[in-house]
């Protein structure tokens, strides 16, 4: 009980972590990991832990919440019809390939090289968000088997190296390609799955728990974080779609384009000044 009532500072940040990410997932359709790793980074660091050892647990803490979320995800868009099982089976071995080397990076490069790449990641996601449609491709279809091969590897490499699922970089690169929408969106959900759950077991297994870690952390997963956070994105996520059923969803999200692009500005610049 004291351990709970020293920490429930903490506790409380990271459960509104977790109201938060739901709530934007249902209203702009964004992925938790581009909310959540953000938050985590900058919420340690309040607690005391530092920039770097801050954006390693963010970032294997974000994957895990991802697993149990993709899943369900995966289940909706299933019954929809919306998940593009031949484009999984042709993906799934360099999208793994591309986690496991990615995952097992983090596990030895340092969190200041993590903090620039996401803040890269999230900037060029800001724009995107503003300045692209999501109509217009870019070719018209896809490209061929090494083509996709790379595009799959890197969507994983990337994807588990900043803590981030499969819609932030697969939903824009395939619509790119002329692929439809609603199944790149669908599609994108199980390539969550296959990149989330390994790289949080690697991280979580193989991970050196830094030194000034929060409470809870096993590896690299702040696994008080996962437990505070995943039951409340899930239960708050069909708010934010009612919300977005009122509200100009566009617009927010043009407004949370913004906040992701100054936090990513934000993000480089600690880094390096």
């Amino acid at each position: 009980m004291q351990i709970l009532l020293d920490n429930l500072p903490t506790i409380i940040a990271l459960a509104t972590t977790g109201v938060f990410a739901g709530i934007l997932a249902g209203l702009l359709g964004v992925g938790g990991g581009i909310v959540i790793v953000p938050v985590l980074y900058f919420l340690f660091q309040r607690f005391g832990v530092s920039p770097q050892s801050a954006m390693l647990i963010a970032t294997a803490t974000s994957l895990a919440t991802i697993v149990p979320t993709s899943i369900s995800s995966i289940r909706a868009h299933k019954a929809k019809g919306n998940v593009d099982f031949a484009l999984l089976k042709a993906w799934g071995l360099f999208i793994l390939l591309g986690v496991l080397i990615g995952s097992s990076v983090v596990t030895f490069i340092g969190g200041q090289w993590l903090s620039a790449l996401f803040g890269i990641v999230a900037s060029l996601s800001a724009i995107n968000m503003l300045f692209r449609t999501g109509k217009s491709a870019i070719t018209e279809s896809l490209p061929g088997r090494v083509g996709q091969s790379i595009m799959a590897y890197c969507i994983g490499f990337f994807s588990s190296m900043v803590g981030i699922g499969g819609g932030t970089l697969s939903v824009p690169i395939l619509t790119a390609c002329n692929y439809p929408a609603h199944k790149a969106v669908g599609t994108a959900a199980a390539i969550g799955l296959i990149i989330s759950f390994p790289a949080a077991l690697t991280m979580l297994f193989l991970g050196q728990t830094p030194v000034d870690a929060p409470y809870g952390t096993y590896g690299l997963v702040n696994l008080v974080g996962f437990v505070c956070i995943v039951p409340l994105t899930v239960l708050f996520a069909p708010l934010g779609a009612k919300l977005a059923s009122v509200m100009d969803a566009n617009l927010l999200k043009k407004i949370f384009a913004v906040v992701l692009l100054i936090t990513g500005v934000r993000m480089l610049i600690q880094t390096f000044i």
